[in-house]
């Protein structure tokens, strides 16, 4: 009887243990989503916003593989550590290493191999892959330092290549450099140009083994001795066959030099895989459990979780340890106590929706990224458009890190210095380049002037009210007006007659002839950036009412809207821009000037549309396969818009601290906030059942259309109750 006791306790513990592992919530998280299609993510190994992007890469060029690997390829080229996740411009992919099974010495022979996508896995910080030659790869990663696994097949010469020359798409050595200190160690630098037109990175390789030679070439051609220098130098590592046919490499990077990247070595102790695998699934499992869904969808569970590991990839760090970096300009900062310094800032795109979520469930870590584009503000003057590897790439239009800085600020963020920030805002507001100062001199953005007119005058008018609201929050009263005057510059390019937005030229008149459905890719040539009237008509975030009433009013307003999601999604022109996409009617929610337009129906007086638009965008645009999203990822903001809108909510004003309803997906969601949790349930809720009922906040009933941030806070439950018809 004893014996059988026993053997039930071990047994409920063993079911116990398996049921845990089963319902760990990187389970869910599938890194090849976004690989396929025009997604443009990564599958390998990362920790949340780590330096280190240990992922294969193809070796092609093109759009399709901006992040170093597409699915629908079938060779690798090499294993490097950096990446952008879901861009539409290819740049990094630096300190690339590839697993051979000979020494290359035929510069014909790029060393690249075939593999199978059913002798792949991939999951929160790792990747394994057997290749068709029999090496089998596993990566894991720490924040500055990658882990490679390499076993080789029986009777193989082990040969690592260290390819400091590969290059992807934009990217260009400058400058690569590898010394040999002893026989596991090198080090040296990666010097390169691209979309970011000055990078270094420096880097520390350490083997579990030692290497018997080390083969360089500098530009193709042999090298004698321990070191080379070139813009394209490749170090060969040969092991001995008789004893090894399993090598681990530890490689560590560093903005700063050889002897940072040599400490960051040490964030990985001894040589157990799997110690450092399950440390960055702990990471992971952390990052996750901020949210959790309640559903019986497991695609829905999976797309989520799915989404909620790609807002933790980018920005991504890139100072050292101890907050020390080296800018593009060459200089060394350090960042404050506590605080890193971080780069890869879409601001574009994730101003919209990524950036309002950190303020809910990265507030541990928020005050560094804000700070960062502060950081940028005091080495450059102006606050980062698209800031990689400190760079400016200036991609993209308006001065984005705007409305983020402001709110941050107007959430209370702690450790923003205020006045730094405001100060920052003015500077990039005041600015004479990308068409700021016609758009100062005439009120817009003259279209004879400067390019995307709409498109920019769009945008700053979004971007000076937030401004505004800066200013009115610190007594600036004569800023505030003047800002509020210029968000309302929107005004100046909507036609009432036809109810679009158009350009227009410097003298006033419009820019004939005029085509909503018109789509030219060159931003010089262009009037609208990525997009087309129909498109941007919509972009007033700041003043939805102002608009409602330019178009007539509300009913008229709702009509308009109903016409964007119901005529053709055929656009004319000869440069169509390749990421209009995820088409419904003329709604292209692969691309973010869309994302906000389902929930402005909540505003005409209409809230069961939103219900209706969003719940089917997330059912038929979101999917758990590599192609799974409509676009770009774009460094998490395509996976924002799926989180929020999941959970019946979402940012339309982004600076704004209120979250618009749309339609739960979910039959209930729970946000750990830093001062409890926040949860929404969705009762009586299907496939069907896409309409709100009825509302309770805390279970009083509730009659606004959305929640505020302090709402989420203060922590609470949020009811809906769901029907199959709309509540009228």
């Amino acid at each position: 009887m004893k014996q059988k006791i026993i053997l039930s306790l071990i047994f409920i513990s063993l079911f116990k243990i398996n049921t845990q592992a089963q319902h760990k919530l990187i389970s869910y998280v599938d890194p090849f989503i976004g690989t396929g299609g025009h997604g443009h993510t990564f599958p390998g190994a990362t920790v949340p916003f780590g330096m280190i992007q240990l992922s294969p890469d193809n070796g092609h060029g093109g759009w399709d593989w901006c992040g170093g690997y597409y699915y629908g390829d079938s060779v690798i080229a090499g294993f490097s550590h950096m990446h952008l996740s879901g861009t539409g411009i290819g740049d990094w992919c630096d300190i690339s290493v590839m697993p051979e099974n000979k020494l290359i010495t035929d510069t014909a022979d790029h060393g690249r191999t075939t593999f199978s996508h059913a002798n792949e896995q991939a999951s929160p910080g790792y990747y394994r892959v057997k290749m068709d030659n029999g090496i089998e790869a596993k990566l894991s990663a720490t924040e500055h330092c990658g882990f490679h696994d390499y076993a080789y097949p029986t009777g193989v010469s082990p040969v690592i290549k260290l390819d400091l020359g590969y290059h992807q798409n934009w990217d260009k050595p400058t400058g690569t450099y590898i010394k040999r200190l002893n026989d596991s160690t090198l080090i040296g630098y990666r010097y390169s140009t691209g979309w970011a037109q000055v990078q270094r990175v420096y880097f520390a390789l350490r083997s579990s083994k030692p290497f018997n030679k080390l083969y360089l070439t500098a530009n193709g051609l042999p090298m004698l001795g321990n070191e080379a220098k070139a813009e394209g130098v490749v170090g060969q590592l040969v092991f001995n066959t008789e004893k090894y046919n399993h090598v681990k490499l530890k490689i560590a990077l560093s903005t700063v030099n050889e002897d940072k990247a040599l400490i960051a070595l040490n964030e990985i102790k001894g040589w157990d895989f799997n110690t450092v695998k399950v440390n960055a699934e702990n990471k992971w499992e952390h990052e996750l459990s901020k949210m959790q869904i309640k559903t019986n969808n497991i695609h829905l569970k999976r797309v989520f979780y799915t989404g909620l590991y790609h807002t933790c990839i980018a920005p991504s760090l890139y100072s050292d340890a101890d907050g020390t970096y080296q800018n593009a300009k060459g200089e060394i900062h350090q960042m404050p106590a506590g605080q890193q310094r971080y780069t890869a800032y879409s601001l574009w795109d994730t101003f919209r929706a990524l950036d309002p979520l950190y303020t809910v469930i990265q507030t541990e870590r928020y005050t560094g990224i804000v700070n960062s584009m502060l950081a940028f503000y005091k080495e450059n003057g102006l606050l980062p458009v698209w800031d990689l590897s400190t760079n400016e790439t200036n991609c993209m239009t308006g001065y984005h890190a705007v409305p983020v800085l402001a709110d941050a600020v107007l959430k209370g963020i702690k450790g923003v210095d205020i006045n730094l920030a405001y100060q920052a805002m003015k500077a990039s507001a005041m600015e004479n380049i990308r068409g700021c100062n016609y758009y100062r001199q005439y009120g817009y953005v003259p279209q004879d002037k400067y390019g995307a007119s709409v498109t920019n005058t769009l945008e700053y008018a979004y971007d000076d009210w937030c401004i505004a609201q800066v200013a009115k929050k610190i007594g600036s009263k004569n800023d505030y007006k003047y800002f509020m005057k210029r968000s309302a510059s929107w005004k100046e390019v909507f036609d009432p007659s036809i109810g679009f937005m158009r350009a227009k030229n410097s003298n006033g008149t419009w820019v004939t002839p005029f085509d909503p459905f018109y789509s030219e890719h060159d931003p010089d040539k262009a009037m609208f950036m990525e997009g087309d009237a129909w498109q941007y008509s919509f972009f007033v975030p700041q003043d939805v009412d102002g608009l409602i009433a330019h178009y007539g009013g509300k009913q008229r307003f709702v009509r308009r809207l109903d016409s964007l999601f119901s005529v053709t999604s055929v656009m004319h022109g000869e440069d169509q821009s390749p990421d209009i996409s995820g088409m419904i009617g003329q709604y292209a929610h692969g691309n973010e000037p869309s994302h906000h337009v389902a929930y402005l129906y909540d505003y005409a007086g209409t809230p069961w549309k939103t219900q209706s638009r969003v719940r089917m965008i997330i059912d038929s645009l979101y999917h758990d396969q590599p192609d799974g999203y409509a676009g770009n990822e774009d460094c998490g903001q395509m996976s924002a818009w799926a989180i929020w809108s999941i959970a019946g909510l979402y940012p339309v004003n982004p600076a704004s601290g209120r979250y618009m309803f749309g339609s739960p997906a979910a039959d209930e969601i729970t946000i750990r906030t830093a001062n409890g949790k926040f949860t929404v349930k969705a009762k009586n809720n299907s496939a069907e059942n896409v309409y709100i009922q009825a509302v309770t906040l805390n279970g009083k009933p509730y009659t606004k259309d959305y929640v505020t941030h302090i709402d989420l806070l203060n922590g609470g439950v949020l009811e809906f109750m769901m029907g199959p018809k709309p509540k009228l």
